[in-house]
């Protein structure tokens, strides 16, 4: 099965940059950059990568984030992740990035966006690699934050492909947002919302119905409403789920608890991710086997989650066939 999982070409579309950062390219940048931090070995860090909840895993993962400065620091970070794209057999890749975390530490937006898009044209150009770039609003900030994100956004649109929703889920429902996404979707980007992971299955009705939001990240929760599975199955709305996350942040207890094959069994666009993979034990591939040993996936089943991916992603149509025909021709 691990061959067969090396060798399926792959889309991710779940995947924060920032949350790529490995212990080893953070303490290196915080050493180019001058910056201390409270960990002064690999070990240290990765013994603080153990959290309780989402909020708990935010808290490291934003500390993180700030030995980020320079356009070369955001350029490293996405190019370490591309290498390990190419491990994986990911061709394709669609990438968030979190701007107020940057921006409120004084780092421009041009810094931000354009040391990000110039590894993803090399990542294309060296590697093979298509990619599509998500602005991401922190839902724990105002509504006023975000407007104010968007505008810095305007002149380096031509770089962005979608807008999304992520950190702290619970006491910030997409509603709060509600606005902001009309004004994005009328500037040609591609919505997308973090709902259902901790939230209830009401905040996905609400990314669905106030958002207009195309795809759901995590999703996991729509389980608990009978119609919004209907809903979801009928308008093939894709989901972002993210196993090896779901577990370090105890959405449930161990992998052999996850749901992702009972979404699976529903007809739901599901797809396999990796979210924050240098916080939560694994890229893509790891994410695949674990999953498939634990809830016994067979290798139709693995099939279906890749082709699931590209069916999901912003690939042009025929790109997205092109992909499906191949994996449906995979020899086991």
């Amino acid at each position: 099965m691990k061959a067969f999982i090396q060798k399926l070409p792959k889309a991710e579309l779940h995947l924060h940059i920032e949350g790529s950062l490995e212990p080893e390219l953070m303490l290196k940048l915080a050493a180019r950059n001058k910056i201390t931090l409270r960990f002064s070995s690999i070990d240290e860090i990765r013994k603080a990568y153990h959290f309780h909840d989402l909020q708990s895993f935010l808290d490291i993962y934003y500390e993180g984030a700030s030995v980020l400065i320079t356009e070369e620091d955001f350029y490293d970070l996405t190019w370490a992740y591309l290498e390990k794209c190419k491990e994986d057999n990911i061709v394709h890749t669609e990438i968030f990035f979190d701007p107020q975390t940057h921006t409120d530490r004084g780092i421009s937006m041009e810094t931000v966006i354009l040391g990000i898009s110039r590894a993803l044209v090399d990542g294309k150009a060296k590697l093979s690699i298509t990619s599509k770039l998500i602005l991401c609003f922190l839902r724990h900030l105002s509504e006023e934050s975000a407007f104010q994100t968007l505008e810095a956004a305007l002149p380096y649109l031509s770089h962005l492909h979608g807008v999304g929703l992520d950190s702290s889920e619970l006491g910030h429902p997409p509603e709060k947002f509600a606005r902001v996404f009309a004004k994005a979707i009328g500037l040609g980007l591609y919505p997308v919302a973090h709902a259902g992971e901790e939230g209830p299955p009401d905040y996905i009705w609400e990314a669905l119905n106030l958002l207009n939001v195309k795809r759901i990240d995590h999703g996991v929760r729509c389980l608990e409403d009978k119609e919004l599975v209907k809903v979801l199955a009928e308008r093939r709305i894709p989901l972002t789920v993210c196993p090896l996350s779901n577990i370090k942040l105890c959405v449930f207890k161990k992998m052999e608890e996850h749901n992702l094959k009972t979404l699976l069994e529903h007809d739901l666009v599901v797809t396999l991710n990796s979210d924050d993979p240098a916080y939560f034990g694994g890229y893509l591939n790891e994410n695949f086997i674990q999953t498939q040993k634990a809830l016994n996936l067979s290798v139709k089943q693995l099939k279906t989650l890749a082709q699931n991916s590209f069916e999901a992603s912003l690939l042009s149509e025929s790109e997205k066939q092109t992909w499906i025909k191949k994996i449906e021709d995979l020899p086991l």
